[in-house]
C-alpha cells in the first residue's frame, strides 16, 4: 500500500495505527465475483492488494461497458463514499483472484479523538487522488466521443504511446475488455484493427501494439 498515492508522506510506523483508526479490514473475492452492485448502498472505498477489478457499467438487458480496468494499488469507491449518493450506479467485479483492503470513508474525513497527524497528510493525497481520476475520465470521453470505430480506436492507442513514450507498448486490457472500454462491438474492433495492420498503421500481436510512422 505504500506504493499507492494515498500514502505518500505517511510514516511507516502510522500505517497500522492509520489502518485501525479508519476501521480497515481485508476481503477476498474470487474471480468474476462481484464485490458492489448497481444499487449498493457503500460508505467505504476498496484499496487493491492483490489482483484486480472492472468498473463496469450495465444497462437492463445486461450489455456492460467497462469504465475503468483497476490493478494492484488501485483505489476504488471514493466517488460515491465521498459524494453522500445513498446507492451507487456502477458495479465492480474482479477480474481475478482479489484482494481488498477496506477503509470507512466517515473515520477519514472526521479525526478521531486521538489526534492522529496523518489525517490531514491522508486527506491531501485523497484530493490530488481524484483529482487524477478525473483527468484520466476526461481523457477516456475524448476517446469514446469519437464517431467512428477507427477514431476511437487510433485516439486511444496514440494516447497509450504518447504516455510510454514510445511507438511499441503493450495494453492491460483483452479484446472484450478493450472494446467494452471504447464502447464499440467486439467484431467491429477485431475488424478495424485487422484493417488498420493491412493498411500499415500498426501492427500487434494479442497485447502488444506498435504504432507504425507515416514515411510520408
Amino acid at each position: 500500500m505504500k506504493k499507492n498515492i494515498l500514502f505518500q508522506n505517511i510514516l511507516q510506523e502510522d500505517l497500522e495505527k492509520m489502518l485501525s483508526c479508519f476501521s480497515a479490514y481485508k476481503k477476498e473475492y474470487e474471480k468474476e465475483q462481484y464485490i458492489w452492485h448497481y444499487g449498493d448502498i457503500i460508505n467505504e472505498i476498496g484499496i487493491i492488494l492483490k489482483g484486480g477489478v472492472n468498473i463496469i457499467k450495465e444497462d437492463f438487458w445486461g450489455n456492460r461497458a467497462i469504465i475503468a480496468k483497476l490493478t494492484e494499488g488501485d483505489v476504488f469507491g471514493e466517488a460515491f463514499a465521498f459524494s453522500g449518493k445513498k446507492e451507487i450506479d456502477v458495479s465492480v467485479v474482479a477480474y481475478d483472484n482479489t484482494e481488498i483492503q477496506f477503509l470507512n470513508c466517515k473515520k477519514i474525513f472526521f479525526s478521531c479523538n486521538n489526534g492522529c497527524g496523518f489525517h490531514r497528510t491522508f486527506t491531501e493525497n485523497m484530493i490530488k487522488m481524484i483529482s487524477e481520476k478525473n483527468i484520466m475520465l476526461t481523457r477516456k470521453m475524448e476517446h469514446i466521443m469519437k464517431k467512428t470505430t477507427r477514431e476511437k480506436v487510433l485516439s486511444y492507442l496514440s494516447e497509450i504511446a504518447m504516455k510510454n513514450n514510445s511507438n511499441t507498448f503493450t495494453i492491460n486490457l483483452n479484446r472484450q475488455e478493450m472494446a467494452d472500454y471504447l464502447s464499440v462491438d467486439r467484431s467491429a474492433l477485431s475488424n478495424e484493427l485487422s484493417k488498420l495492420r493491412k493498411e500499415g498503421i500498426l501492427d500487434f500481436n494479442k497485447n502488444m501494439f506498435k504504432l507504425k510512422y507515416n514515411d510520408n
